[in-house]
């Protein structure tokens, strides 16, 4: 069932591709939305401010975020996200040293990053290997789907299947998410 998928897109694999501001960032922007709406999202907050920074988002209006589509919440976040950064409240670059259960332990000191989005940074800044979000929907469906279930799997049953892929279960996550879409998520 997997293999399948793995076998439909040879040659691709999951890569870091930005600083571990903007990828906290970014899922902060992607926070229960669609990839594709999520990077619109990205270009209009991109446009409206200039550079995503801290030094950006620690002083930017709540109505200039939402006039770029950030609900108001998710502009919460994301200026709480800057002025933590900006004031070294939290070390984005530190977090690389700390295993998991610390380093979303830290994340979640973030107004609006939970742990769906700590884990999320762990598998698309850190490239830790064995990170299974049990809490996303998306992966919970594409599980169901693949190992012919009617529906999203519960939580018990995807850590059941999931049990095997370990150590690799960030990589296992990755190609499942891209079963059920065609644009690869990365934040």
């Amino acid at each position: 069932m997997l293999r399948r998928i793995i076998q439909t897109y040879p040659g691709e694999r999951l890569t870091s591709r930005e600083d571990p501001f903007t990828t906290l960032a970014r899922s902060i922007v992607g926070q229960q939305i669609s990839v594709k709406a999520a990077e619109t999202l990205w270009r209009r907050l991109e446009a409206t401010l200039g550079t995503v920074a801290p030094e950006t988002l620690a002083v930017a209006r709540g109505d200039d975020l939402r006039a770029a589509g950030m609900s108001r919440q998710k502009a919460l976040y994301l200026t709480d996200l800057g002025r933590r950064c900006q004031a070294g409240e939290i070390d984005p670059t530190g977090w690389r040293r700390l295993d998991d259960d610390d380093a979303i332990t830290e994340l979640t000191l973030v107004r609006g990053i939970g742990r769906w989005t700590a884990e999320m940074f762990l598998i698309f800044n850190l490239l830790r290997p064995d990170v299974l979000p049990l809490d996303d929907v998306g992966l919970r469906r594409a599980a169901g789907l693949a190992y012919g279930h009617d529906g999203a799997l519960t939580k018990d049953a995807l850590a059941a299947i999931a049990e095997p892929w370990r150590p690799w279960r960030s990589v296992a996550t990755w190609y499942l998410w891209r079963s059920l879409d065609p644009l690869p998520v990365n934040y």
